[in-house]
């Protein structure tokens, strides 16, 4: 039995503002742990949980599904300034959430960016790990890098020549750049002619300043503090069950997820 409302948001068993390291962050919770807990890591970085609560379904198995904003997203508090967006202050976070939460160990599952922080929180705290899913994430932003652009030049030609244009000009606020890069997000992140609802709207509350300083202007214009990130030597080091997902048009590549 599904537990969301028809044609609604799915209704949370439980939710709150929970104090971590410092700052007040919103989560939400479905359904009972009988099974586990699941604890969702969402993506962006800088996009609300919003866009995952389909998940929240798998408490009709048994499972208690958690979701939150991570700081400076969604109805979490924003600090001032941007120093403290960062993957390594954003692993000690998920780190408060389980343990301020009280949820012990846990099954954690990271999409996109959240796959990059669960591959990050399991070299460090795989030991409150039950398992650990990384649904469309990536173990190095360079090699990832490589293979955004490497889509890019498999866009029509005249929305590569805008998108090359604008970028050597670095007018990543003009219309024409926001264009070029939906053509993008509609071959590589979802194929739908109607995107979901709940997709559009995380989409639409995305936070710049998270996402700008960590990641860049756009998927394909990685220029954030991220840039460098490469934990590939470190993953032998995670040995917990581990589901690695990906998708044969998704941004992050069958070349990307067979490298985790």
């Amino acid at each position: 039995m599904r537990i969301s409302e028809a044609m609604g948001d799915p209704v949370p068993t439980a939710k709150g503002k929970v104090p971590v390291l410092g700052y007040r962050l919103s989560w939400e919770s479905f359904g009972s742990p009988d099974r586990g807990t699941v604890l969702c890591l969402h993506g962006g970085p800088g996009v609300p949980h919003g866009y995952l609560t389909c998940l929240a379904d798998l408490a009709s198995f048994g499972y208690r599904i958690v979701f939150y904003d991570q700081l400076g997203v969604g109805k979490s508090e924003r600090p001032r300034g941007t120093s403290l967006f960062t993957i390594e202050r954003a692993v000690e976070e998920a780190e408060g959430v389980r343990k301020t939460l009280g949820l012990g160990r846990i099954h954690l599952l990271g999409n996109s960016y959240g796959g990059m922080l669960a591959l990050a929180y399991a070299i460090k705290y795989q030991r409150h790990l039950r398992s650990l899913v990384v649904a469309s994430g990536l173990p190095s932003v360079p090699v990832a890098n490589e293979e955004l652009r490497r889509l890019v030049r498999t866009l029509p030609i005249r929305v590569q020549r805008t998108i090359e244009r604008l970028e050597r000009e670095e007018a990543f606020d003009d219309p024409a750049y926001a264009r070029a890069a939906m053509a993008f997000y509609r071959r590589h992140i979802c194929r739908l002619p109607t995107w979901p609802r709940e997709l559009t709207r995380a989409m639409g509350e995305l936070s710049q300043p998270v996402y700008r300083t960590m990641w860049g202007p756009s998927e394909f214009a990685v220029q954030g503090s991220l840039r460098y990130w490469d934990i590939t030597d470190q993953l032998p080091a995670i040995n917990v069950p581990t589901l690695i997902t990906g998708g044969k048009y998704d941004e992050i590549t069958p070349r990307i997820a067979q490298s985790i």
